[in-house]
């Protein structure tokens, strides 16, 4: 079969040795041959193609059984069986398997989403997984192969049957005409993608970018029109498979770096700056570029993703026409022509949608804008653009800071901080505008809190001017009061961090206020009653106040200055910071107190251990993670691990710090002055707590017993009902003597028995009542009585004249009383003696005597 066969199975075709043809390294001047003969070798090719793929088919395939049977289930097997069959015969010998191949690409073709999805698949595997395509090179058609342009050279004609000129062989034109058809059958799959890409199920669509981001990760054959084919994906109407075309793209950069400026000019022209395109389409598009890695060695990127941003800026930011309201037309009647009355229903739900619509427009609008920003102060570290480059967008990056999204505003001061902080631009207007910031009532819900502590750190670290810095501390304490706990322990941290690089601040704690230091004393007199409660004093101006305090001339504070230069701040106390001595959040007051008193804090503040949430999280035993958590989402831009924090104030994400759990012993047990602040509460609570449940469980021990002995003998009026059902019938039992004398031994057993038991009851009160804990309370009214008659009895009293004067009488009632309860006890005694001699049985007479009695009580 080797020898028949002109060109040798094998699954990587393209791998063969082939014959060497000498091809000039350099260009040289030849005259190409024309586009006929080319055409007349190229058919010559395709014919030795075919002849050699009739010879496979015949000699091969019918060879062996498994051939015989893969070709059985190809011709009458299902869907998915041919699928695979088809598969297998490819995979042996690509260039012998023409029609397999193009019956593949049939089955993409069907309208069966299923079938043509599976058979997509199967191409897929055989083409990027697979070795039918090069991986170091991509694909050429027949005219532009470099060996039969220089063997044609200067050749005028050539036919059938004649020799090949320049060295080539049959072998090569077999090659060169499988890759010239294999380049034909690549571009169709290409066009079958790109219709199930905009199909409208989602699934079939998730699955063609899936294939498409596959076969250009992998082989770089028709790398643009993929390119091209996933970028529009961007544009997706479900948000799903948007999001996906973008995560692919940003896994391509990471597999191929190199093509992060392709990936990125394909972008800027093909979808950003494309006419037509939606704000939907454009917003991911931008979100794909602010997530593109760049290092130190790429400045040519970071430069390039600059100017696309800049661009975007003034797209975005353009002043939208205005719509001009069409003349109202009067008749000769001087009545208004055309919409002068009432809007009807449809009107009003036309006007509806359009306002909705505009609404998402702007909202999306912020995102973008947003989106952009975040790109600009990620690529602006790696860019070395000149000043030039920026000056024109300061304006419009401050009129961002007072757009309606407050977080879009951090992200403009951030931007504005690096660009004053490196090129030393508009520094006095970026720190009035961050201190404007401040009183912004958006800061006390914004979910941004943590990035806006950490510019307002690295701004203040970097000012020069220690006045203003102190305008800024000054303003922060009075803000403050109306942030929640975590802002609060922030911005204590904030100043204490301060004080390391500007250690006059601890001036405004430990310092007085200047004061008036004229040598003039100066008397007035006392204000009349009458006209103080005649005439309302006037609002305090800013010269009264700086009377009022004693300060100089221009020195009193005045908080409604816009520059915190201006403010006068170095000159007054931190007075406001007194409230937050006494505040209700243990770990703000201890943080007030330690700033107060320059005393070290405890460490760097958590911001999500001093929420409600954590809180509750603890009353649920929730504690924190022993190992740190992994990546945030499936973003590549993941902070580095060993990433330098010293810029950083705060981190938003959860320290993983040891925190004992509430419900052990070994918390219950620590001393309070060990305790933390921030679980001083929990520590009381629960210590209270267990306390109570011991309590309460003694108590239930307790009433058990009590319930247990009172259960050893029976009720007295129930012994009392049956005795006298007894005697009833059998009179004989009321008066009888007899036996009494063979009882005795017995009767002083159980006066013994009696006797011990009730020792052991006065015992245990004796042990309850020591001990603290809740007093016996007897089951029977009578004793109870006789128990409070002897405590009484028992007590002292101080004088002689507290004794009661009946107290003769209450005695002697006391003594019948007993002796009226020892002849009970003795009656008690006998009923139990003869109950206990009666016999098991009773007669039949009795019985029947019982039955009419109770037939009697029936009726």
């Amino acid at each position: 079969m080797s020898v028949t066969l002109i060109f040798r199975p094998r699954p990587d075709w393209h791998a063969e040795p082939l014959p060497h043809i000498e091809v000039p390294a350099k260009k040289w001047k030849y005259n190409p041959p024309t586009q006929d003969l080319l055409d007349r070798v190229r058919k010559h090719a395709f014919s030795m193609l075919e002849s050699d793929n009739e010879k496979y088919a015949s000699k091969h395939l019918s060879a062996s059984s498994s051939h015989r049977f893969l070709s059985t289930i190809v011709s009458s097997g299902t869907i998915s069986d041919k699928v695979s069959a088809l598969t297998l015969v490819v995979q042996e010998s690509p260039l012998h398997n023409i029609k397999a191949f193009e019956s593949l690409i049939g089955l993409a073709r069907k309208r069966s989403r299923g079938q043509a999805v599976s058979a997509l698949g199967a191409l897929k595997d055989l083409l990027a997984q697979g070795v039918v395509l090069p991986s170091e090179r991509k694909l050429k058609t027949f005219q532009s192969q470099p060996g039969l342009i220089a063997a044609f050279q200067n050749r005028e004609t050539w036919r059938n049957g004649e020799a090949l000129p320049g060295g080539i062989q049959d072998i090569h034109l077999i090659s060169w005409a499988y890759e010239d058809w294999l380049k034909t059958s690549y571009f169709e799959i290409l066009k079958i993608l790109e219709s199930w890409c905009n199909d409208e199920v989602e699934y079939a669509r998730a699955r063609a970018v899936s294939y498409v981001w596959e076969l250009l990760k992998e082989k770089p054959e028709q790398e643009a029109n993929l390119l091209r084919l996933l970028i529009n994906k961007l544009g997706d109407p479900n948000k799903k498979i948007a999001s996906k075309a973008s995560f692919l793209l940003l896994q391509l950069q990471t597999t191929h770096p190199l093509m992060k400026p392709i990936i990125i000019s394909s972008i800027e022209s093909d979808l950003l700056f494309r006419p037509g395109q939606s704000s939907h389409a454009r917003y991911y598009a931008i979100i794909t570029l602010n997530q593109v890695v760049l290092s130190r060695q790429e400045v040519e990127v970071a430069d390039k993703l600059l100017e696309i941003y800049f661009g975007l800026f003034v797209s975005l930011l353009k002043k939208p026409k205005i719509e001009v309201a069409p003349e109202v037309q009067v008749n000769k009647k001087g009545e208004k022509q055309g919409g002068g009355g009432q809007k009807g229903k449809k009107a009003k739900e036309k006007a509806n949608r359009k306002e909705k619509q505009t609404q998402t427009e702007e909202d999306l609008k912020d995102k973008m804008i947003s989106a952009v920003l975040t790109g600009v102060n990620r690529a602006f570290p790696f860019s070395q653009a000149s000043d030039s480059t920026f000056e024109p967008h300061l304006d419009t990056l401050f009129k961002i800071t007072h757009s309606s999204n407050f977080n879009t505003s951090i992200q403009a001061l951030m931007f504005i901080q690096q660009l004053t902080s490196l090129k030393q631009m508009s520094m006095d207007r970026f720190y009035r505008t961050l201190y404007e910031s401040l009183l912004d009532p958006r800061l006390i819900n914004s979910s941004k809190q943590t990035m806006y502590l950490n510019l307002l750190f690295r701004s203040l670290r970097s000012d020069l001017n220690v006045k203003r810095v102190k305008g800024f501390v000054k303003r922060l304490v009075q803000i403050v009061s109306l942030h929640q706990p975590p802002f609060v322990c922030g911005v204590l941290f904030l100043i204490m961090e301060l004080q390391k690089t500007f250690p006059s601040i601890k001036s405004l704690l430990d310092q007085p206020e200047a004061l008036d230091d004229s040598d003039e004393e100066v008397f007035m007199d006392a204000p009349d009653d009458a006209l103080l409660v005649k005439s309302q004093p006037p609002t305090p101006r800013p010269d009264s106040i700086r009377k009022s305090t004693g300060a100089k001339p221009g020195q009193a504070y005045d908080g409604r200055k816009r520059d915190a230069d201006h403010s006068n701040a170095d000159k007054s106390c931190l007075w406001e910071l007194t409230p937050f001595l006494a505040h209700f959040h243990p770990s703000v007051s201890l943080f007030a107190t330690r700033l107060l008193n320059d005393e070290a804090l405890p460490g760097k503040p958590d911001l999500n251990l001093h929420t409600l949430t954590h809180f509750l999280d603890r009353f649920v035993y929730r504690n924190a993670r022993s190992k740190p958590e992994g990546p945030r989402g499936v973003s590549i831009m993941q902070p580095l691990a060993g990433g330098d924090t010293s810029a950083l104030l705060v981190t938003s994400k959860q320290t993983n710090k040891n925190q004992r759990p509430l419900n052990s012993d070994s918390f219950w047990r620590m001393r309070g002055e060990d305790v933390a602040v921030d679980e001083v509460f929990f520590h009381k609570y629960f210590n209270q707590v267990g306390k109570d449940q011991r309590a309460r469980a003694k108590s239930k021990t307790n009433a058990a017993d009590d319930q247990a002995s009172d259960n050893d003998g029976m009720g007295d009026e129930q012994e009392n009902e049956i005795w006298r059902a007894l005697v009833g019938s059998r009179p004989e039992l009321e008066g009888s003597e007899e036996g009494d004398s063979d009882l005795e031994l017995e009767d002083l057993e159980s006066e013994e028995d009696n006797s011990v038991v009730d020792i052991e009851v006065d015992a245990e009160e004796e042990e309850v009542l020591n001990e603290g804990q809740d007093s016996f309370e007897p089951s029977d009214p009578e004793e109870a009585g006789d128990l409070d008659f002897v405590r009484e009895e028992d007590g002292q009293y101080a004088s002689d004249d507290e004794i009661p004067s009946d107290l003769g009488e209450a005695f002697g009632a006391d003594l019948e009383l007993s002796k009226e309860a020892k002849d009970d006890d003795r009656s008690k005694k006998k009923k139990r003696r003869k109950l206990k001699h009666l016999p098991t049985f009773a007669s039949a007479d009795e019985y029947a005597a019982l039955l009419r009695e109770e037939d009697e009580g029936m009726y």
